[in-house]
């Protein structure tokens, strides 16, 4: 007993090293990308106003002081990143709202159209990639395998245009403008704020290209494991081929997916700007094109940092896992 409470503490000690040493790369990562963006965006000639000459002296004055525009550019960039790192990450030059307002305004719709692609490709992905490895040089391979092809070279833009022309204006199914879900968290409750027929087309378009992947991946990590030693042994000890495929086969082929769906479902969870600019959805990716089609510095920047912190949070969620599933990987 004793020897066993000691290899549990030894065990998380080790996981909690590695947590800690994962965790604190975060900051690093977020200082990198936020200086890149902030000398990138104030590189590119003109500025946010310079396009509207119709205001007089003081107003201009008045809008450089309120946006420390006057500054040095390295005390600006001092300003923002001591601000930033206080939780406040600015003024939007356009529409004078909190950016941390717009964010929180915003990302819900982009969460949503982003989860239920990314549960989608998830299902999909899992199921045809599955099918194909159980079923090689099949049928169901070769749908699997298209499916994969097809998915990974269409872009989603182009798929969505397809979907719109075919299954929107041709069929009549669904609708093409506006976002069919809830715009706020307090009305998800109310099923009358859900129009399905609104939001399969984006949901789609976004799922496509993650769910080839994942099938791909998925097909040949589980053809991989099952030319392991282990498959042939479990199938001659008699195991039926139900208890081989759930219990060996499949599990041991997650780890390497378990790897490609983290940084997917950052991805999909921040969501795609083209696509929610084609469909007129509300959320995020819109307010960030619009943002950098005004050169709004301070959404331009509270945005892109805000989507790295989620695509290095998931990445170190993934990694967490990976080592939770792969003992081996908090030892190095």
């Amino acid at each position: 007993m004793a020897a066993e409470a000691g290899s549990s503490a030894s065990v998380a000690g080790t996981m909690t090293g590695y947590t800690i040493r994962r965790a604190l790369w975060v900051i690093p990562v977020l200082w990198a990308v936020a200086t890149i963006t902030f000398f990138l965006m104030h590189a590119v000639p003109g500025g946010p106003f310079t396009e509207d000459r119709s205001r007089p002296p003081a107003a201009e004055a008045a809008i450089e002081q309120r946006y420390h525009l006057k500054e040095p550019l390295w005390k600006q960039y001092e300003l923002y990143l001591w601000n930033a790192s206080h939780g406040d990450l600015g003024i939007s030059f356009q529409n004078d709202r909190d950016v941390s307002q717009i964010i929180r305004d915003t990302f819900f719709v982009t969460a949503q159209l982003g989860l239920m692609a990314f549960v989608l490709a998830v299902v999909v992905g899992l199921t045809l990639g599955t099918l194909s490895a159980l079923n090689h040089n099949g049928p169901l391979d070769y749908l699997g395998v298209g499916f994969a092809t097809i998915g990974a070279s269409v872009p989603n833009f182009i798929l969505g245009s397809f979907l719109v022309v075919f299954l929107a204006v041709g069929a009549g199914w669904f609708g093409t403008i506006g976002w069919g879900g809830p715009h706020s968290f307090s009305s998800s409750f109310n099923p009358s704020h859900y129009h399905l027929k609104n939001m399969v087309l984006p949901v789609v378009s976004i799922a496509a290209l993650p769910a080839s992947y994942i099938a791909r991946v998925t097909r040949a990590s589980v053809l991989e494991v099952m030319n392991q030693d282990y498959i042939r042994t479990a199938r001659a000890k008699g195991l039926g081929e139900y208890t081989v495929v759930l219990r060996h086969t499949i599990k041991n082929a997650l780890i390497p997916v378990l790897t490609v769906i983290g940084p997917l479902a950052a991805a999909l969870v921040t969501g795609s700007f083209i696509i929610e600019t084609m469909f007129n959805i509300p959320g995020l990716g819109r307010e960030s094109i619009t943002a950098v089609v005004r050169r709004d510095y301070a959404t331009i920047m509270g945005t892109t940092l805000f989507y790295t912190a989620i695509v290095t949070f998931a990445n170190l969620f993934v990694d967490l896992a990976y080592a939770v599933v792969d003992p081996r990987i908090r030892y190095r």
